[in-house]
């Protein structure tokens, strides 16, 4: 298999970038709910222990302790998707490269319900890939088409 890398173009950059950003901000929302709960959860309990008449149920280290390691299962829940999916993409940004890789057309399908046109190949990375009408006339099973990822995070931005 042939691949090589080469500079992302403005707008794929920005797309990246765009991503990121949102990305990054969805986290955020996620991680905040999270805290939320954190907090909440250990006060439910509390007055479900207070409704039970157990002795000492509003404890403050009892609360603190819960919402320490509900907090602690918050960041752990965040920064494990944090790191496998959008660390990858910053270090595309920063990088600033994506990867061309030479894959053989292995099969071709036409969808009628949807008006669209797909080539299955022989990449590792992407499997199948939404053509044009025009291409799937030209191109046929066997035939070499060139497809471009990110290099980090496999993000896949087209082909020719």
């Amino acid at each position: 298999m042939i691949r090589y890398t080469e500079p992302l173009e403005a707008d794929e950059l920005a797309f990246l970038e765009r991503r990121e950003s949102k990305d990054r901000s969805q986290y955020y929302k996620v991680f905040q709910i999270l805290m939320l709960f954190s907090f909440v959860f250990p006060f439910i309990g509390a007055w479900y222990r207070a409704t039970d008449n157990a002795p000492n149920a509003f404890s403050p280290a009892r609360f603190f302790l819960s919402a320490a390691i509900l907090l602690f299962i918050s960041l752990v829940a965040v920064y494990v998707p944090y790191r496998a999916h959008l660390r990858k993409i910053q270090r595309d940004i920063k990088d600033g490269t994506k990867t061309i890789e030479v894959a053989h057309i292995m099969r071709k399908l036409q969808m009628n319900a949807k008006k669209t046109c797909h080539f299955y190949i022989d990449s590792k990375i992407k499997l199948s890939i939404e053509v044009s009408y025009d291409d799937f006339a030209r191109l046929d099973e066997g035939d070499e088409v060139s497809i471009e990822y990110t290099t980090h995070s496999r993000l896949y931005l087209g082909y020719f």
